[in-house]
C-alpha cells in the first residue's frame, strides 16, 4: 500500500451539494440545511467531532421527499436545529443503491416496518443507525412527532446514553450481518438432479392464493406491478398461471396506472383497482413492462397489448431518451408543486376540446360521466369497453388531449443516466422490437447500449451513472447483471460480434469482481468502499434481484458458448439460495427463473446461411420464439465468432438447434424449423 491520502478538511456548516450531478441533491443545494454528500470528508468530520449523522435518502421524483423538503428542509428554523445537532448527509438512492439497500434493511430491523422514501435515519459517527423512520412532519400529526422535537430527543439520547447505544449497535450489526446469505450447514444435494421443480410449483400456488381475480395483481392497496412475478407466470405453461399474468396486465392497462393519453406506466397504484397512481414514472418499471406486454401480445395477439407496447415505446423514445442515446431515469410525480397536476383533468376542459360525437365516445369510455376520482378532477381510466369501430375516433381524441396537455407545465425529469435502469429498458425495447418487427425500437435500444459502452465502460470497468460529462460511481452487481441480460436480448434481435465480446467481458467481471467464493454475488465489487454491510441478496424488489439475473444470464451465456465457468457460477448461486427458495418462494421470482432453466435448459437456435435468407428465417421464427428459446442469426461472413457458434457456411440456411448438450441434426427447411419450435412451445 502507498502512503495514506490526506483528506482535506472542509466545513460541514455549509451546504456542499451545489457541485453534485444528482438532480435530487441539486434540489437541496439551496436549502438552509448544511447538507453534505456521502464522502470521506463528511464522514470524517462526524468521527472527528463525535457528532451523530442525520442521513436522508430519497430521489428526485419522490412526492413525499418533496413534502418533507418544503415543510422542513427549506425552513430556516428547522435547519438551524439540524445544523446544531448533526452532520446532515443527503443521498440519492438511485446513485447509491448500495447505501439505500443497506439502510432500508436497517430501518426495517430497527422499526419492524418496511421502509420507503424519504428515508430518515440517525447514525452514530461510524455509520451505524440507532433510530429512524421515513417521512416526519414539521408539526406533530398522524401519530408522528414534530421533526424538530424528534431531532432534539435523538440528540439528547446520543449525548446521554452512549453505552446503551453502543450495546444496541453491537447486537444490531450482528443481526444485520446475518441477513447476508451463507451456505447451508448441511451440503446441498448434487446439481442439477438434487434440485427439483418443487419451488416452481409452490411459487405458482402462493401467487394464486394472493391473486386478486377481479382487478389482477396480488394483495390489496397499494399495488405494484411486480414485474418479475408476472414474467415467471408468463413463462409457465399452466393456464391458471398465465391467466393471472394476463389478467393483471389487462387491468393495469385499463387503469390509471397506465397513462391513457401519453403512454407509459406510473410506479404504483394507491388503490386496489389500479385507478389512481403515485404519478411518478420510472424508467425501470417501463423497461420491464414493455417486454412483458410484448410477450403477452406474442402469446395472445390481443391488440390491447400491442397498443400499450406501442404507446410505451413511443413515450420512452419521445420523452426519456437523451440526444446521446442513453435513457433518463424518471419523471416527477409533481408539477407546479401539486401531485398529478400534469395528468388529471377538469371535465369541462375535456368537453371544450371535443366535438359532441367525440364526447359521446370518450366520456363513457374514460369515466368522465362519473364522479371525479382525484381531488375533484378526473384521472382517465377505461371505465367501459370501446367498440372497435370507435377506436379511430378515440385515437383522434387522444391526440387532441395530448396536444392540450403538452401546453401545461411538465413534471421535472431526472436526466441522469443509470447503467442498470438503462439495461432494463434496452432489454425490454429490444424484445419488443424483435416481436413486433420494429427496427426503430431496436435502433433506440442500440443507441442506449452504444452510449453505455462508449461512456460508462472505461478501461474494463463499468460505471453506474452519468449526467452531462460526468461519469461516476463504480457499477454494482445489478448494472453488470442487467446489462449482460440486455446484451443477450439485443443479440437475438440483431447479432453483432462486438455485443458478444462485451457480454463475455461483463460475465468475466461478475466472476472476478463480485462473486463470493461461497456462492452468489455481492452487490458491491471486492474493491468497493467499506460500509457497515456488504449486501448479497436474492430477493426481488422494484427491480429484479441481481443474483437472480446474474444466474439466469450466466447460464444462458454458458449454454450459448459451452462455457462451464459461467454455468458453475450460476449453480453456486442457486445452491446458496436454495434453502431460502425452498422455504418460501415469495419475492424470489428471478432466482426461480434461473432454477427453471437450470432444470430445463433453453433451446438455442443458430441460423447460418446467406444474409437475406437468414434474416427471413429470423423474422419467421423470432416473432414466435418463446421466453425459453434463443435464436441467433449469424449470416455467412460473420467474423469474430467463437468456435462453438462458427457453424459451417452454405448457400442455404441451416438451423442448428440445441438444448443443453443435446443437439439435433441441422434443419434445412423453414417449415420444419417452425414446426419443431412450435412443438417445443407446446411441450413447455
Amino acid at each position: 500500500m502507498g502512503p495514506a491520502m490526506s483528506i482535506p478538511s472542509v466545513s460541514v456548516d455549509r451546504n456542499r451539494l451545489a457541485s453534485s450531478t444528482s438532480p435530487y441533491l441539486l434540489q437541496h443545494a439551496t436549502n438552509p440545511v448544511a447538507w453534505q454528500p456521502w464522502d470521506e470528508q463528511s464522514l470524517g468530520a462526524a468521527r472527528r467531532e463525535n457528532r451523530p449523522i442525520l442521513l436522508s435518502i430519497g430521489y428526485s421524483a419522490c412526492h413525499w421527499c418533496h413534502v418533507m423538503a418544503h415543510e422542513s428542509f427549506e425552513d430556516a428554523g428547522v435547519a438551524a436545529v439540524m445544523n446544531r445537532l448533526f452532520i446532515n448527509i443527503k443521498v440519492d438512492r438511485e446513485e447509491r443503491p448500495d447505501l439505500d439497500q443497506i439502510y432500508q434493511t436497517a430501518h426495517q430491523m430497527l422499526t419492524g416496518r418496511p421502509g420507503g422514501w424519504p428515508l430518515t435515519l440517525f447514525l452514530t459517527p461510524d455509520g451505524v443507525p440507532f433510530y429512524g423512520g421515513t417521512y416526519f412532519p414539521k408539526t406533530s400529526r398522524h401519530g408522528l412527532p414534530a421533526f424538530t422535537d424528534l431531532c432534539e430527543r435523538v440528540a439528547a439520547v446520543f449525548a446521554t446514553r452512549r453505552a446503551e447505544i453502543a450495546s444496541q449497535n453491537s447486537e444490531f450489526c450482528r443481526a444485520l450481518a446475518a441477513t447476508v446469505a451463507t451456505p447451508a450447514v448441511s451440503p446441498a444435494p448434487a446439481f442439477p438432479a438434487g434440485f427439483s421443480a418443487t419451488p416452481l410449483r409452490r411459487a405458482g400456488d402462493a401467487m394464486a392464493q394472493n391473486f386478486d381475480p377481479e382487478y389482477g395483481g396480488f394483495g390489496g392497496a397499494p399495488k405494484f406491478p411486480h414485474a418479475p412475478d408476472l414474467l415467471f407466470l408468463l413463462r409457465e405453461s399452466e393456464p391458471r398461471l398465465k391467466h393471472m399474468a394476463l389478467t393483471t396486465l389487462t387491468r393495469m392497462a385499463e387503469g390509471g396506472l397506465y397513462d391513457q393519453i401519453g403512454g407509459g406506466f406510473c410506479r404504483y397504484s394507491v388503490d386496489q383497482r389500479w385507478e389512481i397512481p403515485h404519478f411518478e414514472k420510472m424508467l425501470y418499471d417501463n423497461g420491464l413492462l414493455l417486454g412483458l406486454y410484448a410477450e403477452a401480445w406474442r402469446q395472445t395477439q390481443d391488440p390491447l397489448y400491442a397498443r400499450v407496447a406501442d404507446a410505451t415505446a413511443a413515450w420512452v423514445m419521445r420523452e426519456m431518451q437523451a440526444p446521446g442515446g442513453g435513457y433518463y431515469s424518471s419523471l416527477d410525480a409533481d408539477s407546479e408543486g401539486e401531485e398529478g397536476k400534469y395528468y388529471v383533468w377538469p371535465r369541462a376542459e375535456i368537453q371544450s376540446l371535443l366535438t359532441a360525437e367525440q364526447w359521446q365516445v370518450a366520456a363513457p369510455h374514460w369515466g368522465l360521466d362519473r364522479a371525479p376520482n382525484f381531488e375533484g378532477h378526473w384521472h382517465l381510466k377505461v371505465a367501459r369497453p370501446l367498440a372497435e369501430s370507435d377506436r379511430p375516433l378515440l385515437e383522434t381524441v387522444r391526440q387532441t388531449l395530448y396536444a392540450a396537455r403538452e401546453k401545461r407545465v411538465r413534471p421535472g425529469c431526472d436526466d441522469k443516466i443509470l447503467s442498470s435502469w438503462n439495461a432494463l429498458m434496452i432489454e425490454g425495447m429490444a424484445r419488443a422490437a424483435r416481436l413486433f418487427g420494429r427496427p426503430d425500437w431496436l435502433a433506440s435500444a442500440r443507441a442506449a447500449l452504444d452510449f453505455l459502452r462508449r461512456t460508462h465502460w472505461r478501461e474494463g470497468r463499468l460505471f453506474a451513472t452519468s449526467r452531462g460529462d460526468v461519469v461516476q460511481h463504480p457499477a454494482y452487481l445489478d448494472d453488470h447483471a442487467f446489462l449482460l441480460a440486455a446484451l443477450l436480448e439485443v443479440m437475438q434481435a440483431k447479432f453483432q460480434p462486438e455485443d458478444l465480446a462485451f457480454a463475455i467481458e461483463l460475465a468475466d467481471t461478475l466472476l472476478t469482481r463480485f462473486e463470493d467464493a461461497e456462492g452468489g454475488f455481492f452487490f458491491t465489487a471486492h474493491d468497493h468502499e467499506t460500509l457497515i454491510l456488504r449486501p448479497k441478496t436474492g430477493h426481488d424488489n422494484a427491480t429484479p434481484a441481481g443474483n437472480g439475473i446474474a444466474a439466469f444470464a450466466l447460464q444462458r451465456l454458458g449454454h450459448l458458448l459451452g462455457e462451464l465457468r459461467y454455468m458453475a457460477a450460476a449453480e453456486r448461486t442457486l445452491r446458496l439460495f436454495w434453502p431460502q427458495i425452498s422455504h418460501s418462494t415469495a419475492g424470489f421470482s428471478s432466482l426461480l427463473l434461473a432454477l427453471d432453466e437450470a432444470l430445463t435448459p433453453p433451446d438455442i437456435v443458430i441460423l447460418r446461411g446467406p444474409t437475406d435468407q437468414v434474416r427471413e428465417w429470423q423474422e419467421q421464427l423470432g416473432t414466435s420464439a418463446n421466453l425459453r428459446q434463443m435464436i441467433l442469426a449469424l449470416p455467412n461472413g460473420t467474423v469474430g465468432l467463437p468456435a462453438i457458434l462458427n457453424k459451417p457456411e452454405s448457400d442455404h440456411v441451416n438451423a442448428w438447434v440445441c438444448r443443453g448438450v443435446n443437439c439435433l441434426p441441422p434443419i434445412e427447411q423453414l417449415d420444419e424449423a417452425r414446426q419443431m419450435l412450435n412443438a417445443q412451445n407446446e411441450v413447455l
